[in-house]
């Protein structure tokens, strides 16, 4: 019984939980704003194409 309420009295699971979810809104947040750029990126490559095969 002893151990079962030293456990349920351990913080280190929920912080480590807390570190994850934190974690993932990071990674989340960067493939969003890395697929923007990648689109604008690929709009500007090909205006380079299109520009160098008109000249």
């Amino acid at each position: 019984m002893r151990s079962i309420k030293i456990f349920l009295r351990n913080n280190r699971a929920a912080t480590a939980i807390e570190y994850g979810l934190i974690a993932a809104l990071i990674a989340v947040a960067a493939i969003a704003a890395m697929q923007g750029l990648g689109n604008q990126l690929k709009k500007t490559f090909g205006n380079v194409q299109s520009n160098m095969k008109a000249s």
